[in-house]
């Protein structure tokens, strides 16, 4: 995915920082071990830092109003990093349901890359409704593109958002959130595989396939199949649903993967579908680029 325009690429200084929240509350809960006046006086001390840096950046937007530079305000809006802090302190300028749609353009190039597209239907205080279209209405691996790539995009852009609904155009209904995923703030979440949650992990080394080449990779102790079919980038989990073997040596004929052992035949261009069994299909994984590298989500418990 190409970055937005007027922004800079992403840098692995920017991956750090992704994680800082993580390492902070790390840090706390050390404190812990101090006792509780130990860690009510780190939480406090975080808190007046947070604070601190929550006034500079209130008093810079105001100045930016001041000046009148809407242009440099934008800039600031769409960087990922300064979005972040903006958000965390109510500073954002644009309103929730200008992010969540710019949230969701940025990952309809992998839904596109599986045949469908998702639509924004409403923002209702905390909650989003969208609907899928095209194949991702039946795809056998609609939820885990919902869970893994879509709120994945959602959470970071519009962290206000607790719950999500999935909206069936006919007949005009809601299927419960719960009933599709777990809520976006929660770390306990499970997948469409019955699993808990999912992680995204860089691999550099995707960017470097060449059309119609296919390869296959280690991310997070996970076996992964990767390809590019006319520009673009496909990863899957490297297991047959027919033969249950290893895909290693799949020979790739335009966008149909045939599996070395058993021969069967897959459409890596339609989320995996099989050619040759009804029902048979590749488990795909979502990929997009973050920080300037693809990246891959892999739910936790798919392994070799």
């Amino acid at each position: 995915m190409a970055d937005r325009p007027d922004t800079p690429a992403g840098t692995p200084q920017d991956a750090q920082w992704r994680t800082a929240g993580d390492r902070i509350q790390t840090l706390l809960d050390s404190c812990a071990a101090g006792g509780a006046a130990a860690y009510e006086r780190a939480q406090e001390l975080v808190r007046e830092v947070v604070g601190l840096y929550g006034a500079g950046l209130e008093r810079i937007m105001a100045l930016l109003l001041e000046a009148a530079d809407p242009a440099l305000a934008e800039r600031l809006a769409t960087d990922d990093l300064v979005a972040s802090l903006l958000l965390v302190h109510g500073l954002h300028p644009h309103a929730v349901h200008r992010r969540v749609a710019e949230a969701l353009d940025r990952v309809r190039p992998y839904l596109g890359s599986h045949g469908g597209d998702v639509e924004l239907i409403e923002v209702t205080g905390d909650t989003v409704r969208l609907a899928f279209a095209g194949s991702c209405k039946s795809c056998p691996s609609s939820a885990v593109t919902l869970e893994l790539a879509v709120q994945d995009a959602i959470r970071a852009a519009a962290p206000e958002i607790t719950s999500v609904e999935l909206v069936t155009v006919e007949p005009s209904t809601v299927i419960a959130a719960d009933s599709l995923l777990a809520r976006l703030h929660s770390n306990g979440h499970t997948d469409s595989h019955g699993q808990g949650g999912a992680s995204w992990h860089p691999v550099p080394g995707l960017a470097d396939l060449r059309p119609g080449e296919v390869a296959g990779f280690e991310v997070a102790g996970a076996p992964v199949l990767a390809c590019r079919v006319d520009g673009r980038l496909y990863a899957y989990r490297d297991r047959c649903p027919e033969c249950d073997d290893t895909l290693a040596g799949a020979v790739l004929r335009g966008a149909v993967l045939s599996c070395p052992r058993c021969r069967s035949r897959f459409d890596v261009a339609r989320a995996g579908a099989g050619l040759d069994s009804a029902g048979a299909h590749l488990d795909p994984l979502p990929l997009l680029d973050r920080d300037g590298a693809p990246s891959v989500a892999v739910p936790m418990g798919v392994g070799a």
